[in-house]
């Protein structure tokens, strides 16, 4: 008879661990929340074209995601693109994709340009980081790359993406997202793949994969307890139904699993508040087509206090306009605690506000000429990885029996992202096999 297993979470992780297990033979029934699948990279239709509500894309050495694409058929839709980066600071743009760009930033000194050159050639070398991790990005970046470039890069970057806790931050986050784009680069610079199509091209092969080896996926459907039942099985109640499993995995952020497993015995309050004690903020984005070229580089880092986002992204000039149909796709991106009043404020304010800023960056900027736009809040979109977060870390298999836990918080130094999720999705699946002796692999080698 099949093992039974559930799995809390569509996201990529979850959604990897349906289709490894469905394939190997388990019984399998993935619930979430949303009506949709794909978490941070589900799709949408935007001006006819299929997109991500958040901006996505694959590094070259995201190895766990191309396998996958590959062995799902779709990596033909897939392709690699230049990528070209800038900075917006004090009113201008400057652009900041090579070392020679470096060197040409007139906001540093000409030494300090040499000196933040020279920790960055560093960092891309450096190998063990565990000394990293009992220092701060912010303290570690003024120490090593001086006082006037913490300020101008890294404080403004680190303000943006974490807000509140961007002094809390360890110098080894840092260090992992620098390590993953040199990984990624080939001697004419960075290159980042997309699909032709969205990254729903990847999802809907997944949802197809998992259905045909007979998994169900229920969407619209929120987990509210997970309860051992001492011998009979593992209970999950999702709305007024309960239903019956030999295992489950959660893929939900930290303190949300403490609160669905609080009522088993072998969970105390002391071990819900640990599990609480990993932070999460949450992200804001614009998403919005129009006729109007605006800039001629995809990425822009806003280092800028009198600008409302962190980063300002044009998909077109990635991927070219023959993946965008003609038109000109662009994300406006922001992260926020979930106090922050982006998360209470209705969209279309939040969208106006965005608009004037980018009306500040670009003065030929016609809002007018937005074709079609929308706004997207996630809530637990980032986890904070602060001084001590490897002691928060939590292990796979919970206090509970039978029940599991894989989010991105346990990923560490590495940050998330789509192959990161996918690669703790194999993971996670090759460990429930061997724990009902199942031998077949699950990483589809």
């Amino acid at each position: 008879m099949k093992k039974r297993i559930a799995i809390v979470g569509a996201g990529y992780t979850g959604l990897t661990i349906g289709y490894r297990l469905s394939q190997a033979g388990f019984d399998v029934t993935i619930y979430e929340k949303e009506n949709y699948a794909g978490g941070l990279a589900s799709g949408f239709q935007l001006d006819g074209l299929p997109l991500e509500k958040i901006w996505h894309f694959l590094y070259m050495s995201d190895h766990d995601a191309l396998g996958l694409a590959e062995e799902l058929g779709v990596k033909k839709y897939l392709a690699f693109h230049d990528s070209s980066v800038s900075t917006y600071y004090d009113g201008k743009l400057f652009r900041f994709s090579t070392p020679l760009d470096l060197l040409r930033f007139k906001p540093l000194a000409f030494w300090n340009r040499i000196r933040t050159g020279l920790v960055a050639l560093y960092l891309q070398r450096l190998k063990n980081w565990k000394p990293l991790t009992h220092v701060t990005a912010l303290d570690w970046m003024t120490r090593r790359a001086g006082q006037q470039a913490a300020k101008v890069i890294w404080e403004p970057l680190l303000k943006g993406k974490f807000g509140e806790y961007h002094d809390k931050v360890i110098m080894s986050w840092l260090w992992a997202r620098i390590s993953i784009r040199t990984r990624s680069k080939e001697n004419t610079g960075e290159k980042l793949g997309y699909f032709k199509g969205g990254f729903a091209v990847l999802t809907d092969r997944l949802k197809e994969e998992i259905e045909k080896s007979g998994g169900r996926l229920r969407l619209g459907s929120a987990v509210v307890s997970i309860v051992n039942k001492e011998g009979r099985g593992i209970d999950i109640k999702a709305g007024e139904r309960s239903d019956t499993y030999d295992a489950v995995v959660a893929t939900v952020p930290t303190g949300v699993f403490g609160e669905l497993i609080k009522s088993n015995k072998e969970v105390g309050n002391a071990h819900v508040e640990r599990l609480s004690a990993i932070d999460y903020i949450g992200a804001v984005a614009m998403v919005f087509t129009s006729d109007q070229k605006i800039s001629p580089f995809y990425w822009h880092n806003i280092n800028d206090p009198k600008i409302p986002f962190l980063v300002f992204l044009s998909n077109t000039v990635l991927t070219g306009e023959e993946v965008t149909g003609g038109k000109n796709v662009y994300y406006v991106g922001f992260y926020a605690s979930h106090g922050h009043a982006y998360f209470s404020q209705d969209e279309d304010s939040v969208m106006s506000e965005w608009e004037k800023g980018i009306k500040d960056m670009f003065p030929g900027f016609d809002p007018s000429r937005i074709r079609e736009k929308a706004l997207f809040k996630f809530k637990h979109a980032q986890h904070i990885v602060d001084l001590g977060y490897e002691e928060k870390i939590p292990a796979y298999e919970s206090v509970v029996p039978g029940v599991y836990l894989a989010n991105f918080s346990q990923i560490y130094p590495d940050d998330r992202g789509i192959n990161f999720a996918i690669q703790e999705g194999n993971k996670m699946a090759l460990l429930i096999q061997k724990k009902f002796g199942s031998l077949q692999r699950t990483d589809g080698r």
